[in-house]
């Protein structure tokens, strides 16, 4: 399937912009549209992914985190959030469920 669009929230767009580069941001799209299932699926989410990608020239493992939303029916990956990996590991059980009520309303 072919996806048309990327919806931004306004956190993830937020943090985009403070994490990578507009070049950055471009591969990263690309990377996404080519392979919209590669991030790993996160329990208790509703089916959202996180995708580990190399940003400001630090590689994967040290780079940043991209939690975004498949709706295959509708065209469209949710870039719901970002954030780096000094920031934090994992998320926190709370930040789970408000994800869960979130793609619970998205485009279904």
């Amino acid at each position: 399937m072919d996806f048309l669009e990327f919806v931004e929230t306004p956190i993830f767009s937020r943090r985009r912009a403070e994490l990578m580069s507009d070049d950055d941001f471009q591969q990263f799209q690309t990377y996404l549209l080519n392979n919209p299932q590669s991030g790993d699926t996160i329990s208790k989410t509703g089916g959202c992914q996180k995708i580990r990608w190399g940003g400001l020239q630090r590689g994967k493992r040290g780079g940043i985190r991209v939690i975004y939303f498949v709706v295959a029916q509708r065209c469209r990956i949710w870039l719901l959030l970002a954030y780096s990996k000094n920031e934090k590991d994992d998320l926190s059980e709370s930040e789970k469920t408000v994800l869960k009520m979130i793609t619970a309303k998205l485009d279904l």
